[in-house]
């Protein structure tokens, strides 16, 4: 799959200038290519693309939720607390006035990606789910992406990272579902709980 050429369909079909498109990917790109990505990057944006074209016929609203995929971990810093919110407003800026997306609806897909709880729009329940999938990866792919998160959270020591990554994988396994779709936790719900509780063990 051609991420630039994907991206570059999307933007012209909800209204950017031609002109200006080739600009926004290359600020995607570097934006996403930052040595500091080592999992938050055009990799795990491909792999959440994989699973919209398979579900697209699913949503309502698949130029959102395509769009959003792309803009979702824009600003991303380990240390900062509202990346998300960040990202949300970045994405909502840089939209022409005539676009033909719902600005509001984006603005609501990527903060929703910060918490990962269940939405009463389904849209959302689907991009979140997109999100999570790599937690259901097998053994190995697990381990290299929870290797590339600790390296992205590489300023904090293990006496503080620890207990940190634990807690955030604990409460995963609180909640009733991971997965906020019935085809997600068809499918990946057991082995992501089974990866996360060997991760925990990991931490421990």
């Amino acid at each position: 799959m051609d991420l630039q050429q994907k991206y570059t369909e999307l933007l012209l079909k909800i209204g950017f200038p031609e002109n200006d498109i080739r600009q926004h990917w290359l600020d995607l790109e570097k934006a996403y290519s930052k040595k500091s990505r080592n999992y938050h990057n055009l990799t795990h944006i491909q792999d959440m693309i994989f699973s919209y074209e398979k579900y697209s016929d699913q949503l309502q609203f698949p130029n959102e939720v395509l769009y959003s995929i792309f803009y979702h971990d824009y600003i991303y810093v380990s240390s900062k607390k509202d990346n998300e919110l960040k990202s949300a407003e970045f994405a909502i800026k840089i939209l022409p006035k005539n676009a033909s997306l719902k600005s509001k609806m984006v603005f609501d897909i990527i903060v929703a990606t910060q918490l990962h709880q269940h939405n009463d729009n389904q849209d959302i329940n689907w991009l979140i789910d997109f999100d999570l999938k790599i937690l259901a990866r097998d053994w190995y792919d697990y381990k290299i992406y929870f290797e590339q998160i600790r390296k992205e959270y590489g300023i904090y020591p293990d006496f503080l990272y620890k207990p940190g990554r634990a807690k955030a994988l604990k409460h995963f396994l609180e909640n009733e579902f991971i997965f906020q779709t019935e085809e997600f936790r068809n499918l990946y719900e057991e082995k992501a709980r089974e990866n996360i509780e060997k991760e925990i063990l990991l931490l421990s």
